[in-house]
């Protein structure tokens, strides 16, 4: 497998991928589905994308990495990661989140802040915290889940 900065030719991939995550409606805040033409400028603004690649060239996660703030915040950037729910266990999260880190110290990042991990995102919780990411708190019932109930968010953030 190969992270690579994406290309046009990734992004029907890269949307399907996204969607899928934006439908289960368990982790990103996002609610509105992507299209071609907004997955295109979605994607683009950002200040990197890196995809997973199998062998066969097919995009199987992603990540998006943006500033998280302005002007005397702009030094602390935010990431989202996408892995298909065909390739999940593989480890792919991991090796994204480790290129995200790598990217983000490149572009001049002094710090990586999640600031919407839902509590039962366990997974992702202890991938964060295996890496050295630290908690900052909770957020009560900061996030609304897909059936309506609101969950906690746990922000998190590491030193690049």
């Amino acid at each position: 497998m190969e992270i690579r900065e994406h290309n046009s030719n990734d992004l029907k991939q890269m949307i399907a991928i996204w969607n899928e995550v934006v439908e289960d409606g368990i982790a990103f805040p996002q609610e509105e589905l992507l299209n071609d033409e907004t997955g295109e400028n979605f994607f683009s603004s950002q200040s990197y994308c890196g995809v997973a690649v199998d062998e066969y060239g097919t995009v199987v996660g992603l990540y998006i990495l943006h500033p998280n703030n302005v002007g005397r915040c702009g030094h602390i950037c935010n990431a989202s990661y996408a892995v298909s729910s065909k390739c999940r266990g593989q480890h792919i999260g991991e090796k994204l989140v480790k290129d995200c880190i790598r990217k983000a110290k490149e572009i001049g990042f002094l710090i990586l802040q999640f600031n919407a991990v839902v509590e039962t995102n366990l997974h992702a919780r202890h991938l964060y915290e295996r890496i050295g990411f630290h908690q900052l708190g909770i957020i009560p019932k900061g996030f609304r889940m897909k059936d309506g109930r609101y969950e906690n968010i746990c922000p998190y953030y590491i030193e690049l």
